[in-house]
């Protein structure tokens, strides 16, 4: 068996310097050191020796695999580094070249413009509030005191998902004060902004779906006063102190008084174009003292508190805001419209 264990440790130390690559070795260990490996062959047969002679060729069988292990670890690491320096020489990398080049993504330029708004209105003690888009007609109508009837209730200017008129696309933002004023007493200041749906022709100014963001204030002593100053102050923030806005009296079943509020067109400075219809301005928004059944109906005592309310396109601000004189290419998704922000 000694002679053995010397043949098999020859043939085995031969092969494994032999081997030309990874898979040759481990055929070469399996061959020698496997479960049906040459010496694990022998290993089987120590019960068949004498008591003497077991632990002399035991120590013997086991130099012989500590030799076969060492030579294997040696090949491995030799064969490793051969091949990283054939891959190094076969995979040069000029590191002179230029990369190439990364597109990063940017913010849409009504991101960047909701962006802004939030920071001024936060800036001015406001929280953001936000309310489902398919929403009750109690919460878009009703509740702000626009009874059955009216023309905003009828099918050919809403998109109702229900036979009996109860549930549909919002078409403004307003449900969301609502949800607010019911769940949250005075003092309140809150914007909502969210998107909103009519059924409105698609032109430079006008979509079927748009963006807007309400404003809430309830409180002790808010008068039209406070109106106005926070919403110059919206326009003067975003377009700078010599942008002009305009007041004008309207009616809104959900606010008295009202007001509609426009700013000079920014293509035309006044003089009348087709972005703003030959008017010279742009209207922005409606706005208005929050209607006392309004602040009622939310459990609010009109005696002690009032409040105003608008609700401002969040569109027309972001085409003021860039000077863009078509609505349309704000969803497009045109590359090379987006790519300028």
């Amino acid at each position: 068996m000694r002679k053995l264990l010397g043949e098999i440790k020859a043939s085995s130390l031969s092969a494994i310097e032999e081997a030309a690559d990874p898979g040759a070795l481990e055929a070469v260990r399996v061959a020698y050191l496997g479960k049906k490996g040459s010496l694990t062959s022998v290993l089987k047969q120590m019960g068949k020796l004498s008591a003497e002679e077991r632990p002399v060729i035991g120590q013997l069988a086991n130099e012989v695999r500590s030799a076969i292990e060492d030579a294997i670890a040696e090949k491995a690491s030799q064969l490793s580094e051969a091949l990283l320096e054939l891959k190094l020489k076969s995979e040069k990398l000029d590191v002179t070249i230029p990369g190439k080049p990364v597109n990063t993504g940017k913010k849409h330029p009504m991101s960047i413009v909701l962006d802004e708004v939030v920071d001024i209105f936060t800036g001015m003690g406001y929280s953001v509030a936000e309310g489902p888009e398919v929403e009750f007609a109690d919460y878009n109508f009703t509740k702000l005191n626009t009874s059955a009837g009216h023309p905003a209730r009828e099918w050919q200017d809403t998109f109702y998902f229900t036979e009996d008129s109860s549930v549909l696309l919002r078409t403004q933002t307003s449900p969301v004060q609502i949800r607010v004023m019911e769940t949250q007493r005075p003092p309140i200041r809150v914007i909502s902004p969210g998107r909103v749906y009519r059924k409105d022709e698609v032109d430079a100014t006008h979509s079927p779906m748009f963006h807007q963001v309400e404003g809430l204030v309830v409180d002790k002593g808010i008068t039209m006063g406070d109106l106005k100053g926070t919403l110059n102050t919206l326009v003067k923030r975003l377009y700078g102190p010599d942008a002009q806005t305009r007041f004008r009296p309207h009616h809104f079943p959900f606010t008295e008084p009202s007001c509609e509020v426009d700013f000079q067109c920014f293509e035309c400075r006044g003089q009348g174009c087709r972005v703003c219809k030959g008017e010279g301005w742009i209207e922005i928004l409606g706005a208005g003292m929050v209607h006392p059944k309004v602040l009622e109906g939310c459990g609010i005592d009109t005696d002690v508190y009032s409040g105003f309310a608008f609700g401002v396109g969040l569109e027309r601000l972001t085409m003021r805001r860039f000077n863009i004189s078509d609505m349309r290419l704000l969803f497009e998704n045109d590359m090379r419209f987006l790519g300028q922000f």
